[in-house]
C-alpha cells in the first residue's frame, strides 16, 4: 500500500504564473538558470510543478527582500 502523505499537489503553468507574477520565458529562463524549481513531466506532452516547491520559492524570494528601515 503506497503512502498517501507523500501525495503532493502539482501546478499547471497558468496557476504558476497567477503565484509568481512572472512571465512563462522568465519562469523557463529560471528553471535554466537553477533558481526556480523544475517541472516534473506528468504526461507524454504534459509538465507540471509540485505545488509545494513553489511555495517554498516564494518564501524564499519573500524572505530574501530587502527590510523596511
Amino acid at each position: 500500500m503506497s503512502d498517501m502523505s507523500e501525495v503532493k499537489k502539482f501546478m499547471r503553468m497558468p496557476p504558476v504564473i497567477e503565484a509568481t507574477g512572472n512571465a512563462r520565458q522568465t519562469i523557463y529562463d529560471n528553471m535554466k538558470a537553477g533558481t526556480f524549481p523544475k517541472a516534473v513531466r506528468i504526461g507524454p506532452r504534459s509538465i507540471a510543478w509540485v505545488a509545494d516547491e513553489i511555495a517554498a520559492w516564494q518564501k524564499k524570494v519573500r524572505d530574501e527582500r530587502p527590510k523596511a528601515d
